[in-house]
């Protein structure tokens, strides 16, 4: 009798393809397993990640509190997590030689500072176990024959495989997936997420390079706000803060076209009348210094000084003379500072999506399709998406890592 190995083909060389691949191929050394990347670049996202720096998870041990961090899919995760979470993928990575440091605010990345160190570990390890990649393959088609699939990609060519996981990253547009459609499956309409937001013309992006550590951005008529760090840049505000509430009200926004208004408190431990009275308080404690010269907030310097201008505040104005129609306008300035956004901006590769494959279509405890039989689907392909921080990349080692462990023992039992 002729033994034919079992096949699994990975549509996607990013972080969850590469993930399912190495591991399925790791798990069963029978699996003949190949990667399909429609570019030339494998890894893109894991490349640019962080700066360069590669934001391999977050630090956070409890599935609970990391589930918060999922505007779309925290339900999906939070059972998702259970079969793979952050200690392993700590675990994981330290096996093969990378070890991850933890900075202040939870990020994880390699104690090299370099994604060239992940990348370096999954391409060791698609090596080790015969992992086959394959570049330049933009899947057009795919079909299931009963018990095989088959994939055609540009140029005419056709693979067969006995499993398939699509692990293609988030597709700005639900027309790239149509192919993915056509066995049955629901696409839930993607838009960004994690993008910064455009003041066209507004003066305060002279002040680019600015970051302020601790700021409040409210969108104008919604509950949807972020506590954080933001930087004002050249073209309008960015930051954690900025990125978070992007990614929580992405479906809002993107109903709008992008133009809406928020309101941003500089100082968000003070409200109005709260920072009245600590005007008054500083009145009769300098009342002789000059207004431009200190701030006793700690803003940067700048960008209180350039409060002071919008204000028309002299620059010879002392703390006692501050005026009450100024002082008034002051206080709306940090702390109810309106602006509108006109636009978005994307960081290419870095590019994130809300939307994708059904979540209802899809069983959480083995990545497999609930409407084609050894079809899996891993990262953000389906409708899930994290915050800023290492939650994405979290998604892609979890999904990457049941569907590899279910290829696996399914393709075990074929083997036998």
């Amino acid at each position: 009798m002729n033994y034919k190995s079992p096949s699994l083909i990975v549509v996607g060389g990013g972080a969850a393809g590469f993930f399912c691949a190495v591991n399925a191929a790791r798990l069963n050394p029978d699996l003949k397993v190949t990667i399909l990347e429609r570019s030339s670049k494998l890894l893109s996202k894991v490349k640019v990640s962080g700066g360069g720096r590669c934001n391999v998870t977050h630090a956070c041990f409890d599935i609970l509190e990391m589930c918060k961090c999922y505007p779309r899919g925290n339900n999906f995760v939070k059972k998702l997590f259970h079969h793979f979470f952050t200690e392993d993928t700590v675990q994981w990575f330290k096996e093969r030689g990378v070890a991850l440091k933890t900075e202040a605010d939870g990020r994880m990345f390699p104690v090299t500072d370099s994604s060239q160190t992940i990348i370096d570990c999954l391409l060791r390890e698609a090596s080790q176990y015969g992992v086959n990649i394959l570049m330049n393959c933009d899947v057009k088609e795919i079909r299931y024959l009963g018990n095989t699939f088959e994939l055609k990609v540009g140029g005419d060519r056709r693979f067969t495989a006995d499993y398939v996981c699509i692990a293609t990253g988030g597709a700005p547009k639900a027309s790239m997936l149509d192919w993915v459609s056509s066995l049955g499956h629901n696409i839930v309409a993607p838009v960004p997420s994690l993008f910064t937001f455009n003041l066209p013309k507004h003066s305060i992006t002279a002040l680019m390079g600015i970051s302020v550590p601790d700021v409040i951005v409210k969108i104008t008529g919604s509950r949807l706000q972020q506590r954080g760090p933001v930087l004002i840049t050249h073209w309008g505000l960015s930051g954690p803060a900025v990125l978070k509430l992007s990614a929580y009200a992405a479906r809002e926004l993107a109903a709008v076209y992008w133009v809406f208004n928020i309101i941003v408190n500089w100082l968000p431990d003070y409200n109005e009348q709260a920072l009245r009275n600590k005007f008054n308080e500083l009145r009769y404690e300098n009342g002789a210094q000059l207004l431009y010269h200190k701030n006793p907030f700690g803003l940067p310097q700048r960008l209180w000084q350039y409060f002071l201008k919008e204000c028309e505040i002299s620059e010879t104005c002392r703390r006692a003379d501050l005026s009450a129609r100024h002082q008034n306008m002051l206080v709306q300035k940090l702390t109810a500072c309106s602006f509108t956004v006109k636009g978005k901006t994307t960081f290419k590769e870095e590019f994130v999506t809300a939307g994708g494959i059904a979540l209802n279509e899809i069983d959480v405890n083995t990545m497999m399709s609930k409407k084609v039989s050894n079809l899996f689907f891993a990262g953000e392909v389906i409708d899930v998406d994290g915050i800023t921080g290492g939650y994405n990349f979290q998604n892609a080692w979890s999904t990457g890592w049941v569907a590899a462990n279910s290829i696996a023992a399914l393709s075990q039992k074929l083997s036998q």
